[in-house]
């Protein structure tokens, strides 16, 4: 195989695994019914007048299974924190004691369930269209290495590396899917 070839390839693999950490990243946003930081992430805290990340402003931590604690580091933030957390609609109630925030994360209903095994399929299926679309963009660009002299059969082996990645990668898509359907539907 060509150096070309081996360079498309290679460009291909790293965007491959690129899609899953961030398909990966996005379920680990879904929340399954216990508690965990990572469901506070995308929060945005009017911070002087400027939206900052909650776990820039604050610790953010999990004392029990049920339970989220957000200290902030300066107190003037309780509010604005806590108003950022009821505008996210996660579906929890925090609750300001002056000092800290404390979110209880109750159980998740049967339907809730449901819903976010479809939410979590979506993730999944992005994932795989992200992977799909690195596959397309690799063949196109393996296809125009034709007017650089590289043979047929050499562009033919690069698309079926590039394909035996593309079936690698959608498979750990699935098996990140299915954990986490696992991990959702589990009471």
């Amino acid at each position: 195989m060509s150096e070309l070839i081996k360079k498309q390839v290679s460009e291909a693999k790293a965007l491959m695994d690129k899609a899953i950490e961030h398909c990966d990243g996005e379920l680990q946003k879904i929340r399954a019914g216990k508690a965990n930081p990572s469901m506070l992430d995308d929060i945005l805290v009017e911070y002087y007048g400027t939206p900052t990340p909650l776990n820039q402003v604050g610790s953010v931590n999990t004392p029990d299974a049920r339970t989220i604690v957000v200290q902030p580091w300066e107190k003037s933030l309780l509010g604005a924190i806590e108003k950022a957390i009821m505008e996210a609609n996660l579906g929890v109630n925090p609750q300001n004691d002056g000092v800290i925030i404390r979110i209880n994360v109750p159980p998740l209903t049967e339907e809730r369930r449901r819903d976010l095994v479809k939410k979590a399929k979506a993730e999944v299926e992005n994932g795989k269209v992200a992977i799909r679309n690195i596959r397309k963009d690799a063949n196109e660009k393996i296809r125009k290495l034709k007017s650089e002299g590289v043979s047929e059969d050499e562009m033919k082996t690069g698309e079926a590396e590039i394909q035996k990645l593309t079936d690698a990668h959608i498979a750990k898509v699935d098996v990140l899917s299915e954990a986490k359907e696992k991990d959702i539907m589990t009471v």
